[in-house]
């Protein structure tokens, strides 16, 4: 069974509210190394722009940089809230952004930058940011030389099926940024059965799908989790180790 999408990006885009618990239990976090890279020394303030539930907004916060965090769904936004109530949150989206002209040192966007309009977007990231602030790309990538990870895409969709093409392209045809560099860093998740369901039914392509088509590709994730789970000391406590790849991007702003 295959959860390539079928539906619009628009509706695959929406479907982030219905699935914001699991989004916020499942998702993994960012590397420190990644993030530094991103953003510079602190103290800096922070644009997290599409912030979902605040994974990356977490990790500058922890880094020591002041962070605003917008979103286009309230859902998200209220699990961000319950974890993160110091942190300012506002609703609204990349093409435009509910704050004013020069107004954040870096803009930041994590798994979500192949959901914008990318003109609109890239023109609204450019009037918030100040004289020659920053701009920072990252998705993290499952690393699929791993056997189950490459038996888990067999079911729920390769992750090169599911992206836009490399955004540096994107970023000099605005005429607005430098040219973009790029860097790569290694993320690992330990996952439970319950937490690897939850992280598949989290995706956007996933959530989409039908009731029962859902259901159908949970019950093969369910059984390659028993073809592939180690078990630490315990065990009765199977898990699985899934590798990412750490995918960065930065542009400043002219």
């Amino acid at each position: 069974m295959s959860a390539e999408p079928s539906n619009s990006l628009s509706g695959q885009a929406a479907s982030f509210g219905g699935v914001a618990d699991r989004y916020e239990r499942a998702r993994p976090g960012y590397p420190g190394d990644a993030v530094s890279w991103l953003v510079g020394p602190p103290p800096r303030r922070v644009l997290d722009l599409a912030a979902g539930t605040g994974k990356l907004t977490r990790s500058l916060i922890a880094a020591g940089h002041e962070v605003v965090a917008v979103d286009p769904s309230e859902d998200m936004l209220a699990q961000l809230r319950a974890a993160l109530p110091d942190v300012e949150a506002r609703l609204g989206t990349a093409e435009s952004i509910p704050l004013d002209d020069r107004s954040v040192d870096v803009v930041v966007v994590a798994q979500a930058f192949h959901w914008f309009d990318a003109p609109p977007a890239l023109r609204d990231i450019a009037r918030v940011l100040r004289p020659a602030g920053r701009l920072g790309l990252v998705w993290n990538d499952r690393d699929e030389t791993a056997a189950w990870v490459a038996a888990l895409s067999q079911v729920i969709g390769s992750e090169d099926a599911v992206q836009d093409p490399e955004p540096p392209a994107e970023i000099a045809q605005s005429g607005l940024f430098e040219p973009a560099e790029s860097a790569e860093f290694r993320l690992e998740q330990r996952l439970d059965r319950a937490t690897l369901l939850d992280l598949v039914a989290s995706r956007s392509y996933v959530a989409v799908r039908t009731p029962e088509e859902r259901a159908g590709i949970l019950a093969e994730v369910d059984r390659i989790f028993d073809a592939y789970a180690g078990h630490g000391d315990d065990a009765a406590d199977p898990t699985l180790v899934l590798p990412y790849l750490t995918r960065c991007y930065r542009a400043t702003r002219r």
